[in-house]
């Protein structure tokens, strides 16, 4: 166990919208979520936007130019992990014969994944290692897709972190170190408890753990019902912290969170119940090997 925890909040997601009348939406509301879950003790925003008219994802750049400026105009110390998520997405015509592409699939160039990243230079993104069923259709990630994408944030100066989806993306991520396309040993996040992916338990949690590369820095977080009991599974196992509306929009069983922050703030009560105490920006930046963007 780690004596100091870097809890990233994950403000909004990028799946279908919540019936909690709290799940923000807008920039402003994403942003001003972002914010208060700071205050609260994330030393992480992680940042996905959504059509404020449509309430689904977006990957409209003046969107995200929007809420990390209002975010980095209210707190320029907590460290942003923008999504590159988008433009993976494939929901066949004809589940039966998923030959052609219909109406919800998205499939964009790496230079397109990452064009707001590389505008916007946070200090990490995502690169998602997953090719799943999620969603009611599929997710594909191209082992040349990946490579370039990461070559494309190394080259602006932003950390990938590696979001592994199930047990064979960690090997996928030693692959992609191996050939050098990747830093290593890296920092990861394992996304537990989705239909069809990695399992939220104990035992998948310590075996995914195992398969990093020595050294490698990593949160294990769960969806839904999942959330709490895999953000402290993941402090006793070493782990860092990961919660927000983008993976749980309830407080507790039944009953709606009032925001982001209230999730931290429980989160930061189970941490430190624990015995660890949540990493500042400043001490999470010196743990996981970031330097602050200009």
């Amino acid at each position: 166990m780690q004596e100091k925890i870097v809890l990233t909040c994950a403000l909004t997601g990028a799946g279908p919208i919540s019936e909690n009348p709290a799940h923000p939406v807008t920039p402003r509301e994403i942003a001003e979520s972002g914010l208060a879950a700071a205050e609260a003790g994330a030393a992480i925003l992680h940042v996905h936007m959504r059509d404020p008219k449509t309430r689904e994802y977006s990957g409209e750049w003046a969107f995200y130019e929007e809420a990390v400026g209002l975010i980095r105009e209210k707190n320029s110390d907590v460290i942003l992990n923008i999504t590159t998520g988008l433009g993976a997405a494939f929901y066949p015509v004809d589940p039966l014969c998923p030959s052609e592409a219909g109406p919800g699939t998205g499939i964009w160039t790496p230079e397109q994944r990452v064009e707001h990243v590389l505008k916007l230079k946070p200090e990490i993104c995502t690169l998602d290692l997953v090719t799943a069923h999620i969603f009611g259709g599929f997710v594909i990630s191209h082992e040349k897709a990946l490579a370039r994408m990461a070559e494309l944030v190394r080259a602006a100066g932003v950390v990938p972190e590696i979001e592994l989806f199930d047990t064979g993306d960690a090997v996928l991520a030693k692959h992609l170190i191996a050939k050098g396309s990747l830093d290593g040993p890296g920092i990861y996040s394992f996304v537990m408890g989705l239909n069809f992916a990695m399992h939220a338990d104990p035992e998948t949690m310590t075996y995914v753990r195992n398969l990093l590369p020595a050294g490698a820095h990593w949160q294990g977080f769960g969806i839904g019902r999942n959330q709490f009991p895999m953000a402290a599974q993941s402090v006793l196992l070493g782990g860092h912290v990961r919660v927000g509306m983008e993976d749980n929009v309830f407080i507790s069983r039944g009953k709606f969170a009032k925001s982001n922050a209230e999730l931290v703030s429980k989160a930061k009560r189970i941490v430190e119940d624990l015995g660890p105490t949540l990493a500042t920006p400043a001490e999470a930046r010196q743990i996981v090997g970031l330097k602050k963007a200009a």
